[in-house]
């Protein structure tokens, strides 16, 4: 653990802003005690947030939480962000985390707290840690036999902390002053070591009430950090070592899980000492450097990008830093690699090939040991160098003609600089923003693990309020719009500059691809209307409705010119058949795999 010297600002420690869990610095600057009034329940859980590094709190109000709000937004280094319901508040909590590094979100007692679990869930998928505060019942009501108004009718409080329990890692009940400290700090601080949700109710009455754990400034976390097994670390790179040196074409390719185990650094490390040709796996993306130059693209399968399946599948030795294999990732489970092929390293365990598996060893340590000890192989990347054809053009198009995704998508990629980032809604906004080359900077997140469509509306509010510094350009379409839109409004609210490219396909597209059916298609709004109705004159905000290439150059000019500082929204208007070929490819392979036949028992 590191210690940082003593100073006036010693007491906040905040992770990176990168999304990436990390050890927060410990502290020996003195505490200043606390008055009376200021010795209780709310201050203390304020402070505790702003030390960990969260600036904004996404919030929806409800009688049990409203005592606790006060004493948050009392606190001068946090902003509340009042949302327009429970589950935009968890997406946008969700986007804040992946770029700060940890967030909170406050919402009150069961019908606030289950209807946020579904974005606490896909959090908890994604090594999110987000503090879900939960306003809870009277002390005086624990122990009696009273049915509260938000529950289900019977006189058992508990059916949310169990909902909870398999969502979060970590579940704290404070229904008193006594141990009120411990449990936030311990909540809190798993959280943060497990990059996981934690959950903390803490009840109605009792954020105001002084008490002596809370007469000083909290004392600076201090979260002992993991450490590998040293004999373990070693022997995992001697074998390591032993299979990639005897290996003739091998490859690098990084997977989700470089964030997690906060190893991004290492595996680049690792792709320079070593001269193998790196891939990552589409949930990776943004998190290797793009402008690598033995960066060959994103390995998935039969949708990867062009050539980099042929080069990975055709190796004899492949390294996966932190992946996840799911039917998504794996096209269906249709992958064309072999295990004793494979050497796979999660954030604390290394299994190569079919042979000796370690456990203890971190993922940071190995790729930097295992970096000074491979021998330099280039071959596996001449040979990507020999087989590579540059992309192709899309095919020129009248600018009055009808607009093609694929236009639009090369009219998006222009924009990108490393003042931006890319927020890819599930659909096909995945495949086509996959293909998006990314400049040294630039930002990007999509939600693929546990892919609930409307993720993105809250996503960007989050990530955006996040990073004012960067322009977000949110890919989404039309039928994941339809369930979160009403946080456009707080979009608007809180001045940020977006840009919107909502696409209008007229349904789901991602579904029809899998099984198409009438339930795919949508009823379908005006877009742009229902921005300017829910702006209302107030806030600083811009809409634009596009059918050809001619309107949307003109679109993307005012946004980024004379609108560029201001909330942009552009309606794009395509035909509901004009998908990417990554989709059509994909659809039918998970297709596939959702209908295999039960097995004979």
């Amino acid at each position: 653990m590191d210690s940082s010297t003593p100073g006036a600002d010693d007491h906040l420690a905040c992770p990176p802003a990168n999304g990436k869990c990390s050890p927060i610095q410990s502290s020996h600057a003195p505490s200043a005690p606390a008055s009376s009034s200021e010795a209780t329940l709310g201050r203390h859980l304020a402070r505790r947030l702003v030390e960990i590094g969260v600036a904004d709190v996404f919030s929806v109000p409800g009688d049990f939480n409203l005592t606790l709000l006060d004493h948050l937004i009392a606190e001068p280094g946090l902003n509340n962000v009042g949302c327009c319901n429970e589950l935009n508040a968890g997406y946008a909590a969700d986007g804040y985390a992946r770029a700060r590094g940890v967030s909170a979100c406050v919402v009150t007692f069961t019908v606030g707290g289950l209807s946020i679990i579904n974005a606490i869930a896909g959090a908890y998928s994604e090594n999110l840690p987000i503090i879900c505060i939960v306003g809870g019942p009277n002390t005086n009501d624990y122990g009696t036999s009273r049915i509260l108004h938000h529950t289900i009718g019977l006189p058992d409080f508990s059916q949310e902390v169990r909902c909870f329990q398999t969502v979060t890692c970590y579940q704290a009940i404070v229904n008193n002053l006594e141990n009120a400290h411990e449990q936030i700090d311990r909540a809190i601080s798993t959280a943060l070591k497990e990059c996981k949700p934690a959950y903390i109710s803490i009840s109605c009455n009792l954020p105001s009430i002084p008490h002596p754990t809370f007469s000083r400034e909290p004392i600076p976390f201090s979260l002992p950090p993991k450490m590998s097994n040293k004999l373990g670390l070693e022997a995992a790179v001697e074998a390591t070592v032993a299979f990639l040196n005897n290996a003739v074409k091998p490859v690098l390719i990084g997977g989700p899980k470089l964030r997690v185990a906060d190893a991004c650094h290492e595996f680049i490390e690792l792709a320079d000492a070593c001269g193998y040709p790196i891939a990552v796996m589409p949930s990776a993306k943004g998190l290797v450097p793009e402008h690598h130059p033995r960066f060959i693209g994103t390995y998935w399968g039969a949708v990867s990008t062009a050539f980099s399946a042929e080069i990975v599948e055709s190796a004899d030795a492949y390294l996966f830093a932190g992946p996840i294999f799911n039917d998504y990732s794996s096209v269906g489970y249709s992958l064309l690699l072999k295990r004793e092929k494979a050497i796979i390293v999660q954030p604390d365990r290394v299994v190569v090939a079919n042979g000796p598996a370690f456990g203890c060893v971190l993922m940071k340590d190995f790729l930097h040991l295992l970096a000074q000890k491979l021998e330099f192989n280039s071959t596996a990347y001449e040979n990507y160098r020999r087989i590579y054809v540059p992309e192709g053009i899309p095919l020129k198009c009248d600018p009055d003609e009808p607009l093609r995704v694929n236009v639009l998508f090369q009219h998006i990629q222009k924009m990108l600089s490393q003042d931006t980032a890319v927020i890819a809604e599930t659909g096909d906004s995945w495949f086509n923003c996959q293909k998006l080359k990314l400049p040294e900077g630039c930002g990007y997140e999509f939600q693929m693990q546990y892919g609930s469509i409307g993720w993105s509306v809250g996503a960007t509010l989050g990530y955006a309020q996040s990073v004012p510094d960067k322009r977000v350009i949110a890919c989404i379409g039309d039928g994941s719009f339809q369930v979160t839109a009403q946080d456009i409004s707080t979009i608007i609210r809180c001045g940020q500059k977006t840009i919107i490219f909502l696409i209008n396909n007229g349904g789901y597209t991602i579904e029809v691809e899998i099984h198409d059916g009438p339930y795919n298609v949508i009823k379908n709004w005006n877009y742009t209307g229902l921005v300017d109705a829910i702006h209302n004159g107030e806030g600083n905000c811009w809409t634009a409705k596009v059918r050809c290439e001619r309107e949307l150059e003109d679109a993307i000019t005012t946004a980024t010119e004379e609108k560029k500082d201001c909330f942009c929204f552009i309606e794009v208007i395509v035909h509901k058949d004009d998908t990417s070929k990554e989709l059509l490819e994909w659809g039918s392979r998970v297709s596939a795999a959702n209908s295999r036949t039960p097995n004979s028992q």
